[in-house]
This record gives C-alpha cells, sequence and structure tokens, in this order.
C-alpha cells in the first residue's frame, strides 16, 4: 500500500523494521533514522498507540517523555531531533515485534481510510497549532492520573496520522478526542481534589 505522503506506508516500514533489521536491539534513535522526515509525526503516532491499548501500569509515563520533544518540534516547526539521553533508549527486538504486531493491524485500517483532504488544516501554520495541543496532551499522558492516558493518547495518535498524511478530517476528529480527553482529566483531577479535600476536613 502505497500511502498518500508517497513512499511506502508506515505499517510496512514498521513491519519490515522488526522482522527484518539486524541487531539484539532497538533505539529509539534506529527509528528515526529509518522513518527520515516522516519522523516526528509517524514516532509520534507509535509512542501514542500504545496507550490507547490496555499497557502495563507505568506504560504512559515511558512513552510520553519522547512524545514531549517530539510535540515541541511539531509545534516550532523544527526537523525531528532527540537529544542523546532520548535517542539511546532502546529495546529488544522481541518487545519492538510484539509491539509493532499490536499497533500494525490498527494501522493498516487507518492507512485504508487515510487520504489528502482539509489539507489546510494539516499543514503550517496549522501544523503549529497541532504541535501545542499535541504538547499539552503529551503532558497530560506522562502525568499519574486514573483513566487519563486514554483519550490524550488517541487524539495525539488522530493528530499525528492527520498531518503525516494530510487528511484534515482526521485532525478535527483528533481535536475533538483531544477536547473529551481533556474534559475527562480534568473532570478526574476536580473528583481527586474534592475527594481529599473531603477527607482532610472529616480529619479535623
Amino acid at each position: 500500500m502505497t500511502p498518500a505522503s508517497g513512499g511506502r506506508a508506515l505499517s510496512v516500514m514498521l513491519w519490515q523494521l522488526s522482522t527484518e533489521a539486524e541487531g539484539e536491539r532497538i533505539s529509539i534513535g534506529d527509528l528515526l533514522a529509518a522513518l527520515g522526515d516522516r519522523a516526528t509525526a509517524a514516532l509520534m503516532f507509535i509512542f501514542a498507540f500504545p496507550n490507547v491499548l490496555p499497557t502495563p501500569p507505568g506504560t504512559s509515563t515511558i512513552l510520553g517523555a519522547p512524545l514531549i520533544f517530539l510535540a515541541a518540534q511539531l509545534m516550532l516547526g523544527r526537523a525531528p531531533w532527540l537529544p542523546a539521553f532520548v535517542a539511546k533508549r532502546s529495546m529488544s527486538r522481541a518487545d519492538f515485534r510484539r509491539l509493532v504486531k499490536r499497533i500494525v493491524p490498527w494501522l493498516v485500517r487507518a492507512e485504508s481510510l487515510l487520504r489528502p483532504r482539509l489539507a489546510l488544516l494539516a499543514r503550517p501554520p496549522m501544523e503549529y497549532l497541532i504541535g501545542v495541543l499535541s504538547l499539552l496532551l503529551a503532558v497530560l499522558l506522562v502525568l499519574p492520573i486514573p483513566l487519563g492516558n486514554m483519550l490524550p493518547a488517541l487524539a495525539i495518535s488522530l493528530l499525528a496520522l492527520g498531518v503525516m498524511e494530510r487528511d484534515g478530517v482526521w485532525v478535527l476528529a483528533g481535536f475533538a478526542a483531544a477536547v473529551a480527553g481533556v474534559s475527562l482529566v480534568s473532570g478526574v483531577v476536580f473528583a481527586m481534589a474534592k475527594a481529599a479535600v473531603y477527607f482532610f476536613a472529616q480529619l479535623g
């Protein structure tokens, strides 16, 4: 399948990286180099989407840190780059293959629906606004808030795919998911704060 942006589909690239590359481990820097000029949006999707699925506790914190850097670069219109302490993070080839096996079926379905439309919503200067929103969502993703990672992760995933394939419809869907995610997180934080106030009031 050839994506709207030209070249190989992201699902194909990820599958080939997981099955054909050599070495016992694969680093974030390896992914950055392999994905080329599509790396910012592609890596945002790769690090965000696993948080939409059931994952072990703490996963969002690990995957959220690279997201913060990538979203900041999208916001500033910079070429994809990660500091050495992030780029050198790695996982075993087997773990990466398992991760890709979880992502690819969903990604293939998404790629069949993505196409260039309402492209102004997925290009600069809107792309910078998407970066600002993604940065906010990435910060929420890192915070240990109950039920606070799924919707922000979904929003970042939709926005990243929309930017990557210049599909404004997916960008709009990402904005809608972002509003829902921020509303949910705000509600959870408010409820936690209210419960804490009540608890301390009872102690008094």
